[in-house]
């Protein structure tokens, strides 16, 4: 495991467990709620999939299990691959309390296992994930892998305006656009904790990337690439918040 990753994981394991409670609630609690809507948990991912019923699901940085949940309910045979032993316990309590079954591999996601390699018929992953990794060509390469023949993967992301200006209010520095600058920054939810807590919580490695760095990453690595939509701020819906790629692997009929 690369030395980032290690820094990573640490932070994602400081009290991430106890902040899921905190935030979304005990297990059950979120449990009964999911289940009474799985296709409202899944908010705008929902229309980037044609069915879910026996689809194999790669949910990649899935974290607590708040979309794996979702589409077990919906009938998917999802895998989690996260580096969080926490969030693992967060999701798999989660799980059980929603009467699902979800496979969750906790590892580097650039060193999942080849056993994994194409099994899955969609990578998915939202809510910022892509910041975790310092190389965006390795990244893609390990989606490209896991996917069989015609699979798909749907990839959301804070859109990188973000870069340049705090636009989400997530609390992470400004920077050039174009900067390839690796930095330390505070991990997602530290800014949900108290001050005490809040500086005693391990940093995170981030390396974020432009629009043309990612769609030129998505079709080095052998996709083809599908849609790329914008989605406004959740904050400001006159500024970009997020995106969302979706591309296949293999032939574009």
């Amino acid at each position: 495991m690369k030395d980032y990753s290690i820094q990573n994981k640490r932070a994602w394991e400081y009290n991430a467990y106890e902040f899921w409670v905190k935030q979304t609630g005990e297990p059950a609690e979120r449990a009964k709620k999911i289940r009474e809507n799985p296709i409202r948990q899944l908010k705008r991912y929902s229309e980037y999939f044609d069915t879910y019923k026996g689809v194999k699901i790669a949910n990649i940085c899935g974290s607590c299990g708040k979309k794996a949940i979702p589409l077990a309910l919906l009938g998917a045979d999802v895998t989690v691959f996260d580096i969080s032993e926490d969030n693992k316990r967060y999701a798999s309590e989660l799980a059980e309390a929603a009467g699902v079954r979800i496979n969750y591999e906790v590892c580097d996601v650039l060193e999942i296992d080849e056993k994994y390699y194409n099994s899955f018929d969609v990578v998915f992953m939202e809510g910022g994930v892509l910041h975790y990794f310092h190389d965006i060509d390795a990244f893609m390469h390990i989606m490209y892998c896991l996917l069989k023949d015609g699979g798909k993967m749907i990839c959301s992301d804070f859109h990188p305006f973000t870069k340049i200006s705090d636009i989400l209010n997530l609390e992470q520095p400004a920077m050039s656009y174009f900067s390839t600058e690796i930095f330390e920054g505070e991990m997602a939810h530290a800014r949900f904790s108290d001050d005490e807590t809040r500086g005693k919580m391990p940093k995170c490695s981030y390396r974020k990337y432009t629009v043309s760095e990612i769609i030129n990453a998505v079709i080095n690595c052998g996709f083809v690439l599908k849609r790329f939509d914008e989605h406004p701020a959740w904050t400001d819906d006159n500024l970009p918040g997020e995106f969302t790629v979706t591309a296949v692997k293999g032939s574009s009929d």
